[in-house]
């Protein structure tokens, strides 16, 4: 089977990091990035850019990789047993942001390349997690990427979209994270193809996220709007840590901890047995968004 070029492959990346960055970097209008380089001992290294005390964004992380080694971690392995004791090389730009307005969900982006031997995949996604529901926030995210999925094969998007539904539902709590997007995984076939797919739907991360963020960043909140999007987070901890395969791969694999975790929230709570009150926007929230639906 034909083999992506690595180099375009991290062209791709770096440039991605580049144009998102200087797109938040806009759209916030006060933050800025820090940039850290770091290297990996067993192989590798990347670019770890964060933001902080924006006027959008509370906290954000845009970061890329590319590492390498002489065995994959289990995080890799577990749906690939074949695959044990194979040396590899892994690159990705991943994306989390947490907004300072509870109105603007969080968003999480990830795309990565994966070869190990003479196997290869892509894999990625993004996905939206609001602290409050809209119902036209979810349809302009599903249909940026429904668009984006279209363009290379009708039967993407609702594959995709329910693999995503699936995957970041917190088992634990029988409720989705947020309002889902796209995941696929283990993505292997015609090299240019799935290529060109790959980078359309990576690219086509600004226009699903940066006009949901204009039309709430400036909507009126309090305390109570702020406690609540303290405990949604929290929620958000709870499925990157106890499920979330690219953290794993991270952790086990020897990556810069710094890096991995940037998708923790600035701040987060857990209220013992919290129940919102009957009708009000936060139980509707679990009603009516953190279930599965046709949003596109």
């Amino acid at each position: 089977m034909q083999q992506p070029s690595l180099d375009r492959i991290e062209t791709f990346l770096r440039n991605l990091q580049d144009r998102i960055c200087d797109a938040l970097e806009v759209a916030d209008g006060v933050a800025k990035f820090r940039e850290n380089h770091w290297e990996r001992p067993g192989g590798g290294g990347g670019r770890t850019r964060m933001m902080a005390d924006g006027a959008l964004i509370e906290k954000g992380g845009v970061n890329f990789s590319k590492v390498n080694g002489d065995q994959l971690p289990l995080s890799a392995t577990a749906h690939r047993p074949e695959l044990a004791g194979q040396s590899f090389t892994a690159l990705g730009v991943s994306l989390v942001l947490h907004p300072r307005n509870p109105y603007v969900p969080i968003v999480h982006m990830n795309y990565r390349f994966f070869s190990a031997g003479p196997v290869w995949w892509f894999g990625g996604g993004a996905d939206l997690t609001p602290t409050y529901g809209f119902a036209e926030d979810a349809q302009h995210f599903h249909r940026a990427l429904e668009a984006a999925c279209d363009r290379h094969d009708p039967s993407f998007y609702p594959r995709f979209k329910a693999w995503c539904d699936d995957y970041f539902t917190i088992k634990h709590r029988q409720e989705m994270r947020g309002v889902g997007g796209i995941f696929f995984d283990d993505l292997s076939g015609d090299a240019n193809l799935l290529q060109a797919f790959w980078e359309d739907v990576a690219n086509s991360f600004l226009d699903s996220y940066l006009p949901i963020a204009a039309r709430r960043r400036d909507l009126p909140y309090g305390e109570r709007e702020q406690q609540f999007q303290l405990l949604r987070r929290g929620r958000y901890v709870e499925f990157n840590l106890v499920y979330d395969r690219g953290t794993l791969f991270g952790l086990q694999s020897g990556g810069r901890t710094e890096s991995i975790l940037m998708s923790l929230p600035p701040l987060a709570a857990w209220v013992y047995d919290w129940q919102g009150e009957a009708g009000s926007p936060e139980a509707r929230l679990k009603e009516d968004f953190l279930t599965p639906r046709d949003w596109a």
